[in-house]
């Protein structure tokens, strides 16, 4: 499901089945990385909404964490926190936070969640037909991170 008025309805009367979420992390950056930000954003953004329709019934896609990529990432950290605990809150029993800015990676032993890392994939001078065969391999590979998961907590 996803941040969506609708289907936010739908998983509010079935959220004992919607057990885990999902939080895109990007970051903003200006100048000579804005093209490289928004590629990275553009691929985290396919990469998820794919992982949400192979999951519906079982995962909310909430809406991205963005950042500005020159700030201190401790004092987003600590933002994103803010959102860990409240989505604790909301009874979810996973988080998943999927992301193509390996900065993430120093910091997730300091999140409650699992940190999925993944090279951003170039992916503005594809076909809509390639986009959508690397985008598939990548959500392969990350489908049995989520069961081990849910297994883990059964």
């Amino acid at each position: 499901m996803k941040w969506l008025a609708k289907e936010i309805e739908t998983y509010l009367s079935a959220k004992e089945y919607v057990d885990t979420a999902v939080i895109p992390l990007y970051s903003i950056s200006f100048g000579n990385e804005m093209t490289q930000s928004a590629s990275s954003a553009e691929f985290i953004s396919l990469l998820t909404n794919y992982l949400e329709r192979q999951f519906t019934g079982r995962v909310l896609l909430f809406p991205p964490f963005t950042y500005l990529k020159n700030e201190n990432l401790n004092d987003e950290l600590t933002e994103l926190k803010k959102w860990e605990a409240n989505i604790k809150k909301g009874e979810f029993k996973h988080i998943f936070y999927i992301t193509s800015e390996s900065e993430w990676k120093m910091q997730e032993e300091n999140l409650d969640g699992s940190l999925i890392w993944l090279p951003s994939l170039p992916l503005e001078h594809l076909q809509d037909s390639q986009k959508i065969s690397m985008i598939e391999s990548q959500v392969k590979q990350i489908l049995s991170l989520f069961t081990r998961k849910w297994k883990e907590n059964l």
